[in-house]
């Protein structure tokens, strides 16, 4: 009776295996619900709080549905992060077409919503290392990607890459950027006015307004 018993449990266990679950498909509309939910729950109360029950609670689905479209939550994270980078790449391109791409990518990285979400990845990547190798690898890429657009738009303005390299403006507006979101969202003001000055001052001599 006790072999029946270890028996069955062993093969529950082997039932457990990520590797022989099927997961739902990805472009499954309660996926994007979850995923909405979990971005949501991030913003609000911080990653500490997205839990399987918490974000089929939001969304107004049953918890099992959680682990039908991700594995673990870690995969969730993942789910997450590749979304907001996708779209972050597809909002890069169509800032970097508008009349002051500069000043529109500048405007873009301090709106404290984008900081928000930014600074608990980061404090989840503290914890969770494949959310670290994640965010790393798409910084790169993002930083690539700015750099080769100011490229292109440093000159169609005429502008020395030389002098004005694509990838330090890229850096310089990122890093400045997160800086004064975070101080802001603690409540630290000092020197930001200044600072803010100084940005769109170099900005405006690499991007004239229009006449």
């Amino acid at each position: 009776m006790k072999k029946s018993t270890e028996a069955k449990s062993a093969s529950a266990e082997k039932n457990k295996k990520p590797s022989t679950r099927r997961l739902g498909v990805e472009s499954a509309q309660n996926r994007h619900a979850l995923l909405d939910a979990a971005e949501q729950i991030m913003r609000e109360e911080g990653y500490a709080a997205v839990t399987s029950r918490h974000i089929a609670k939001r969304a107004g689905l049953k918890p099992q549905l959680v682990y039908y479209y991700f594995r673990t939550m870690d995969d969730l994270f993942l789910a997450l992060l590749q979304r907001r980078s996708e779209r972050g790449f597809a909002h890069l391109k169509t800032l970097l077409a508008a009349p002051q791409p500069l000043h529109s990518l500048w405007n873009l990285l301090c709106d404290p919503a984008n900081g928000v979400l930014s600074a608990e990845f980061m404090a989840l990547a503290n914890h969770r290392k494949i959310i670290g190798d994640a965010i790393a690898q798409q910084a790169e890429q993002l930083r690539s990607m700015q750099a080769e657009l100011l490229t292109r738009v440093l000159r169609e303005r005429g502008i020395d890459a030389e002098k004005y390299p694509p990838a330090m403006i890229a850096m310089l507006i990122a890093t400045l950027s997160q800086i004064l979101v975070r101080e802001r969202a603690l409540g630290i003001s000092g020197g930001h006015e200044a600072l803010i000055k100084f940005i769109e001052e170099f900005l405006g001599r690499l991007e004239p307004p229009a006449r």
